[in-house]
């Protein structure tokens, strides 16, 4: 079994603790985080996605300005690729993802959490696809140049911003993922409308299933499928069930609602790893294997199983770059 994982925020992790220790003493390819690539390998994984993730609520770590954040989180990624490109590399297109997948390496795809780091430049966006990064979520906690946050569904009546609009298109034209993980309600109904390419919420669950303001509508669901777009299941606890633990069968809920409502192919894995907390039933990319052995268990079809864990995250890349 392979798997494809559209959210980690482990890069951020490491950003953090290089800037409390002020000297890098753990790395992406091994560490005690959720997420490292030696695991990420022995667990079978084809593509992960690491995010850049940069919180606009606190001062900048390393420079004046959160793009500069970015950049040595950018920086970083790149080198840590570097040690060892036998076994993994960035991947910018499906046929990146194909050829990897093909050479039996682990395929890298870079992503920024926080679309509110290009301050309103629009050429900032084509230094960034030219750095690697293929997905953006457009916000996160945060209103930003491009628009609203659903942070406790307070902006939940906001839209896109002009800019916002703006950004969409021009990321459109890139080959940039548009991702809709932590944009408000009225917002993910302005990227359906203005995308031209499908788009994705890299790490959301359902709100039928536990009603959280990460959580995707059914009607959300519907009209991302209907765009050719999908949604990465998020392990945190807070988005799965009323007791806030991550539990394999508040997954299998989400698992199975979401492709009642919007078919086999809208669902597919978005950890969000070292982005969470708490009790996790499967604690890390070690553990990847316990999600799939559950739905065996649980009754889901072989065919069910392999569409969630890659396959409709393959099917996705081919739709966005063909």
């Amino acid at each position: 079994m392979f798997y494809i994982d559209f959210h980690i925020d482990t890069l951020m992790r490491w950003l953090v603790d290089e800037a409390k220790s002020g000297a890098s003493n753990v790395d992406l390819w091994e560490n005690n985080y959720h997420v490292d690539i030696e695991r990420l390998i022995k667990s079978n994984y084809a593509a992960q996605f690491f995010a850049c993730f940069i919180c606009l609520g606190e001062e900048p770590i390393y420079k004046e300005s959160h793009y500069d954040d970015a950049l040595k989180s950018i920086d970083v990624f790149h080198s840590q690729l570097a040690r060892n490109p036998q076994k993994i590399v960035l991947a910018g297109s499906y046929e990146d993802y194909i050829a990897n997948k093909d050479s039996g390496k682990l395929s890298a795809f870079l992503t920024i959490e926080e679309g509110g780091i290009i301050d309103g430049k629009i050429e900032s966006l084509d230094e960034l696809y030219n750095k690697g990064v293929r997905a953006i979520t457009l916000t996160w906690n945060y209103e930003n140049c491009i628009g609203y946050p659903n942070s406790r569904f307070k902006f939940s009546d906001k839209g896109l911003k002009p800019f916002g609009i703006e950004a969409v298109e021009r990321m459109n034209d890139l080959g940039i993922i548009v991702d809709v993980s932590h944009l408000s309600d009225a917002g993910f109904y302005d990227v359906y409308k203005y995308s031209k390419r499908p788009f994705m919420a890299t790490h959301s669950n359902s709100r039928a299933v536990h009603n959280h303001d990460r959580n995707l509508t059914d009607e959300m669901v519907k009209m991302l499928a209907n765009k050719g777009g999908m949604t990465g299941l998020n392990f945190c606890g807070a988005f799965l069930q009323n007791d806030n633990m991550s539990k394999i069968d508040g997954m299998l809920a989400h698992i199975r609602h979401l492709i009642n409502i919007g078919g086999l192919e809208v669902i597919g894995i978005g950890t969000d790893y070292d982005g969470i907390d708490g009790e996790l039933e499967i604690k890390g990319a070690e553990d990847i294997h316990m999600l799939s052995d559950a739905m065996e268990r649980n009754g889901f079809t072989s065919k069910e199983i392999e569409a969630v864990c890659y396959k409709n995250a393959e099917g996705f890349l081919k739709r966005f770059w063909s």
